[in-house]
């Protein structure tokens, strides 16, 4: 009986290694620069939630300057947004909801309550279909809150600073639930 076990693997690892989709140099991690009003924010970093083999989102932190400091971003009284680029087709609207259920239940110590009306705003803004290719700026204004967009339209707008920490420390708290993607988000270990 002649085993191919090799070959197969020799294949499947070259297709994975030469696949474009995988390729970290040819990503740019969406735009350099974002506008948020008046303001014009600068990329402090991105990189992959990844589940298993499988790559559900790519995350882009953007501050007017950089920093490496995760306590000092969510604490900060500044304009700052998080970019979200949907590139897998297995991310449901149910599923992240989900997702950004247990991200609120991490970032605040199990505290939602203080801010449970603000999240059920928030989640009315994902009640549409959500689809690969769907891009999501979660983009904080001092004394105003959180605007979502989703694809470039306005989704709704989430008053409150706690809210903001809440929502930002999902991707930058110490106890995130993916610590490759927060140190990719705060510029940690560039290349």
């Amino acid at each position: 009986m002649v085993r191919h076990t090799p070959i197969l693997f020799v294949l499947l690892t070259s297709a994975i290694i030469f696949s474009p989709t995988h390729s970290v140099e040819a990503w740019e991690g969406g735009p350099e620069k974002l506008k948020l009003g008046k303001v014009e924010l600068q990329r402090n970093g991105y990189g992959f939630r990844k589940k298993g083999l499988l790559t559900l989102y790519e995350g882009s932190l953007y501050l007017q300057g950089s920093s490496q400091d995760a306590n000092a971003i969510v604490n900060a009284e500044q304009p700052m947004a998080i970019r979200i680029e949907i590139t897998s087709g297995f991310v449901s609207q149910e599923k992240l909801l989900a997702a950004l259920s247990e991200g609120f239940e991490t970032a605040t110590d199990g505290n939602v309550q203080t801010i449970s009306t603000e999240i059920q705003t928030f989640r009315e803004c994902f009640k549409d279909p959500i689809k690969k290719n769907d891009i999501f700026v979660l983009s904080y204004i001092p004394d105003a809150g959180v605007l979502v967009h989703k694809n470039g339209t306005k989704k709704g707008l989430i008053p409150g600073k706690q809210f903001k920490k809440a929502l930002f420390g999902i991707w930058l708290d110490d106890s995130s639930v993916d610590s490759s993607l927060r140190s990719a988000m705060l510029g940690i270990n560039r290349r």
